[in-house]
Formats: C-alpha cells, structure tokens, sequence
C-alpha cells in the first residue's frame, strides 16, 4: 500500500531567512514535517512514534515542487517506507515507526 502527495515550501516560509541566507535551501526539520504532514493525510489514525532513519541526498530549493512518496514496510504496518522526489531524484529517504489508533 503505498501513498504520494506533492508538496512546495514556499519562499516566504519563516525558516528560510537564517538558513543560508542569499541562498536559501529547504531545513531538513521542514522537509520532515511535510513527511509527517502527508502521513497524516493518508492515515488520519496514525501515531508517529520515530524516524528511524532519514537521509538527505540532496537540496531542495523554496519554491520546488517535491513528491512525498509513502509505502508499508510490513504487513503489520508498523514500519513505513519515505521517499521524497524533486525533479526525478530522490532528495531524502528514509524509515517512519509508526502505530494505528483503532477505528
């Protein structure tokens, strides 16, 4: 099972100012919290209960669109999968743990 959502930070974001300023790149922390944002969407009775991994590949500029891309990594679903995209390359990837409030 898997889920995607398509996200841009904008170049008026609060955080960008002080990171790098003249050129700004995306924090990782907001990046996350997009991730975070888009399981939320997906499964509205999800508890994040960690990253377990996370790794940056590459930048992201404010104003790029990314893709969100989330899968389960067992048939408990316990453990999901993240994947974020810009322009065709994979700019963090990466481990949620996870648990499901009952419906």
């Amino acid at each position: 099972m898997t889920f995607e959502a398509i996200r841009i930070i904008r170049a008026d974001h609060p955080s960008l100012p002080g990171h790098f300023p003249d050129t700004p790149l995306v924090p990782g922390v907001v990046i996350l919290d997009e991730v975070i944002a888009a399981l939320a969407e997906w499964r509205q009775n999800s508890h994040l209960n960690g990253i377990r991994i996370v790794k940056f590949l590459a930048p992201l500029q404010p104003e790029q669109a990314f893709t969100i891309s989330l899968s389960l990594r067992n048939e408990h679903g316990a453990e999901l999968n993240f994947c974020c995209r810009a322009e065709e390359r994979i700019i963090v990837e990466g481990q949620l743990e996870v648990t499901w409030a009952a419906e």
